[in-house]
Parts: C-alpha cells; sequence; structure tokens
C-alpha cells in the first residue's frame, strides 16, 4: 500500500512539475476542453487493449488514463474549481452509500436487485424530479446509450418477461424494415431494429459496443488474409468476381483460424 500511494504522489508531482510557471509549454497551456479528444482518445484505447486481452497493453493505457484525471483535476485545482482530493473523497462517499448492502445493514439478494436500488439511490441523490434517462451521456456512441437507456427503463420495471419477447420484437422489427417503401421510413425501421438488437445484446449479457469491435476486428484480419492469398497467386483482388472474392472469403476463414480476439 505504501509503494502504491508513493507512486501515486509521484505523478501528481510531476503533473505540478509540468504545470509550473517553469514547466512544460505545452502541458501548461492545457484546458479542460483541449484535453478531451485525448481524453476520449485514451478511453478507445483502453477498450482496445482489453478487446486484445493484453496485460501489459491495458496497464500501459491505464496509466495514461490516470495521466488525464489527474490531469484535469489539476487544472480544476489551478481554477479554483475543485481539487483531486474532492474527486476522490467524492467518490469513496458515493461508492459506501450505494453500497448499503455491504457498508449497512441493507439486505439483497442479487445483481438485478443491487442494480435497482443504486438506481433509486441515484433517483434521491439528485434531490429532483428528472428522469434517469437524462444522466446518460448524450454524447456515448449510440449502441452504448441504446445499451445504457434500456438498462435505465429495465431498472424501473419496463422491460420484456423473457428473452422470448424481445426476440419476437426482433423478428417483427425485421419484416417492418422488409415492408419499407421510401428511404425515410426504411431509415427510421433499420434504427429500430438496432435499439432491438442492443436490447437482444442486454438479455443475453452480450456489450453490443465490444461484440461489434469484434466483429469488426474479424472482418478486416480476414479481408486482408484475401488480398494476401490473392496476392500470392498473382490475381487482382478487385478484378475477381464475387463467386471468386466469396471463395477466398471461405479459405481466409479455414487457413488464418484466427482466435475470437
Amino acid at each position: 500500500m505504501t509503494d502504491y500511494l508513493e507512486s501515486f504522489k509521484e505523478l501528481v508531482g510531476i503533473l505540478a512539475r509540468l504545470r509550473a510557471p517553469d514547466g512544460c509549454p505545452w502541458d501548461r497551456e492545457q484546458t479542460h476542453p483541449s484535453l478531451r479528444g485525448g481524453l476520449l482518445e485514451e478511453c478507445y484505447e483502453v477498450l482496445d487493449a482489453i478487446d486484445d486481452r493484453e496485460p501489459a497493453k491495458l496497464r500501459e493505457e491505464l496509466g495514461d488514463l490516470l495521466l488525464h484525471i489527474v490531469f484535469q483535476a489539476k487544472i480544476a485545482t489551478e481554477m479554483g474549481e475543485f481539487s483531486l482530493e474532492d474527486v476522490i473523497s467524492g467518490i469513496n462517499r458515493k461508492l459506501i452509500s450505494r453500497h448499503p448492502h455491504i457498508f449497512a445493514s441493507e439486505k439483497l439478494r442479487d445483481a438485478g436487485e443491487v442494480a435497482a436500488h443504486w438506481e433509486k439511490i441515484k433517483q434521491a441523490e439528485r434531490g429532483e424530479v428528472i428522469s434517469p434517462l437524462d444522466s446518460v451521456p448524450p454524447d456515448l456512441p449510440a449502441l452504448a446509450y441504446s445499451r445504457s437507456v434500456q438498462a435505465r427503463a429495465a431498472g424501473l420495471g419496463f422491460d420484456w418477461r423473457n428473452t422470448g419477447g424481445v426476440i419476437e420484437k426482433l423478428a417483427e422489427e425485421v419484416s417492418e424494415l422488409q415492408d419499407a417503401s421510401d428511404k425515410a421510413s426504411r431509415e427510421s425501421e433499420f434504427g429500430d431494429l438496432l435499439f432491438t438488437l442492443v436490447n437482444v445484446g442486454r438479455w443475453l449479457k452480450i456489450d453490443p459496443e465490444a461484440s461489434l469491435r469484434m466483429a469488426n476486428r474479424r472482418f478486416s484480419r480476414r479481408f486482408k488474409k484475401m488480398e494476401e492469398l490473392a496476392r500470392r497467386r498473382g490475381q487482382i483482388f478487385s478484378e475477381l468476381s464475387f463467386e471468386e472474392k466469396n471463395d477466398l472469403w471461405e479459405e481466409a476463414k479455414r487457413a488464418s483460424n484466427f482466435p475470437t480476439p
């Protein structure tokens, strides 16, 4: 624990030195908004490391993300907004208050009850009558936003009774997309289909963002393998027929034996 705290203190000290009047010119001119893009990028790099199942890479990316958190807190301290200590004590209090079944006498039976109680506590903390959906960041990627609002609605009892109901809804949305007669209605029905697919994933405990990222990776790797196979045979990939390309696709799947990342 001592080494852990000393390492954290060292990080805080490094940031203070970089932001000092005689510190790094680049670090000194950064603001909350100027670091926004980098912060978002680091979040996605953490996700990428998780998908790759590479502990060393994840360790490094978590460090980069931690740097951004300390950096933002340092800027806030300089502006008199809040301190790093405020950030840490705030999350400590939040974790304790939202886990009364651990830190108090509340009894909750399972993870579902925990999640529902968490939402009730959050609503009480807000102290005003607003929808739980309002707390979902609107800038989230669309799939992640859908998953979050659906989970919050389900926490209030607005949900299917079982997986069968949402699967039936999925089939209904596919049919409505097929029946759509113009671009506007097709776009609307396609959105409903995606939204329902996210709901299916929630019931199956599948993260749609992570699942789609893995599918993207598989496609990219296999497509590159197709191009490689064509080059080895002196073929121009773009000039191959659909049937020839499809044969290469099947061959790439068999030959590559790519593990699901």
